[in-house]
């Protein structure tokens, strides 16, 4: 799982019936030193590529999310669909120390 914002949604003329219910949103990927503060200050876009999620849990512009990618992201499904990366969480907040290591 990796943690974005949603910057954006994608409004589409047409989609497959199979993903009725959801919506397309689009994520930015954020960095490691942006977890803590990312659910109360806006971060900024990183370099990372921009991802469309399908997205079933409401997730708006700004929050904070998890997403899943590849194959994983099917696995909330009973049947084949073509998808590559999903909302799976909304983030109230976010608390992250980094590993220590030996010098």
């Amino acid at each position: 799982m990796r943690v974005a914002q949603v910057i954006g949604r994608v409004t589409l003329n047409v989609q497959d019936p199979s993903f009725k219910g959801g919506r397309w949103l689009m994520v930015n990927p954020l960095d490691a030193g942006q977890f803590n503060d990312a659910c109360t200050n806006a971060p900024a876009l990183t370099n990372q590529s921009t991802l469309v999620a399908y997205d079933n849990m409401g997730a708006g512009d700004g929050d904070i999310v998890g997403i899943v990618e590849g194959a994983e992201a099917t696995a909330p499904f009973d049947f084949p669909i073509p998808i590559d990366a999903i909302t799976v969480a909304i983030f109230d907040s976010l608390s992250y120390e980094p590993p220590v290591t030996d010098s």
